[in-house]
């Protein structure tokens, strides 16, 4: 029996493409043939992990495991393969964030929508990677298994060494509040800035942002963000860009808190990845993220900015505060301990198997 997992294009580094890779050495240590194949891989993977699409043929024996993120061709091609199938559901940013900015990004998530629903009655189980994603099923008619599966997060890169250069450059004693995620419209990295600006100017002037992020698709939306940060006047506003994983781990580091406003996210491993570099997190309560959160961090209802400011200066100059929030969060990052999440999959994996 092979046990081969799906995925219209194959990223190294991204959330997505770590999990599959994570799940790919789960599936070898267990004893099964597996492989990887998808539409699109990166030139970084090694032909042994992954192929083209094109050079698989399923088996009746085959358990094949379909990852969605977006519309696909795999997405029709699937229905019409007579062997054990389940999806792993990381969710789709619904078409109406992207209206004004990127049409063609609008129309592949509301056909992506479209084509997660017409697979209802498709798979023999899913995995889905929040109670969020898991609800939205249930709202398209899905009445199969399914069950809630963290991401498979590599904690161990976040222990390489960051960026000497980053860190030197901002080691002073500003305060410095972090974003990490793709300048896109759901993320709502707009309201961050607002945030900011009643923080930086109510409460401390010595204050720096970091948006860090790739505006990659959604160019206008990243030029408006900077239009907007100087008609709010902001001073040290940094939108790093296209950003190496060494820079990633060195804004972390320097960082003081982690600062959310998204609207839309399947799980959010920023999130997560801010409770591993200890840092207080305020973020505003949709989609996926109190869940992902789970009782921690500290969720804001509404989005006021200078209720916003106001709590994020309280969490940095009450030492109390900003501790018991800590606390709380590293006991929900246990949560996601790679080998607790690894165990997890297994268990429904071989559950399934021995249904």
């Amino acid at each position: 029996m092979r046990i081969i997992q799906l995925f219209s294009s194959l990223s190294y580094g991204d959330a997505i493409g770590n999990d599959i890779l994570a799940l790919d050495s789960i599936i070898k240590e267990k004893g099964f043939q597996t492989k990887i194949y998808a539409e699109k891989i990166d030139k970084r993977i090694s032909s042994e992990l992954a192929s083209n699409i094109s050079e698989f043929t399923p088996e009746p024996t085959d358990l094949l495991i379909l990852h969605i993120g977006g519309a696909t061709k795999l997405n029709q091609w699937i229905k019409n393969v007579k062997c054990k199938k389940i999806m792993i559901y990381h969710n789709i940013t619904p078409s109406e964030f992207f209206e004004d900015y990127n049409k063609k990004s609008a129309e592949y998530c509301k056909r992506g929508l479209k084509e997660v629903e017409s697979l209802n009655k498709t798979f023999d189980m899913v995995l889905a990677c929040s109670d969020f994603n898991k609800q939205n099923l249930i709202d398209m008619g899905y009445s199969c298994e399914i069950n809630v599966l963290p991401i498979l997060i590599p904690f161990d890169d976040y222990k390489k060494t960051p960026s000497q250069a980053v860190i030197d450059k901002y080691n002073d004693d500003f305060t410095n509040i972090i974003f990490l995620g793709r300048l896109v419209p759901n993320k709502k990295q707009e309201h961050i800035l607002e945030a900011f600006s009643e923080y930086q100017k109510k409460f401390n002037k010595k204050s720096r942002l970091f948006l860090v992020g790739n505006p990659t698709g959604c160019e206008n939306y990243s030029e408006k963000l900077k239009e907007y940060a100087k008609k709010l006047d902001l001073k040290n506003v940094i939108f790093t860009g296209h950003t190496r994983f060494d820079e990633i781990l060195a804004y972390y580091k320097i960082s003081d808190l982690f600062l959310c406003m998204s609207e839309h996210e399947g799980f959010c491993v920023p999130l997560v990845e801010a409770m591993f570099f200890d840092l207080p997190i305020v973020a505003y309560a949709s989609s996926a993220i109190p869940w992902t959160l789970g009782g921690s961090g500290f969720l804001l209802n509404e989005k006021t900015p200078a209720l916003t400011a106001g709590v994020m200066n309280a969490i940095l100059t009450d030492n109390s505060l900003k501790n018991e929030i800590l606390k709380n969060q590293q006991e929900r990052l246990s949560d996601f301990n790679h080998d607790k999440v690894a165990e997890q999959f297994w268990s429904y994996i071989s559950k399934f198997l021995n249904e």
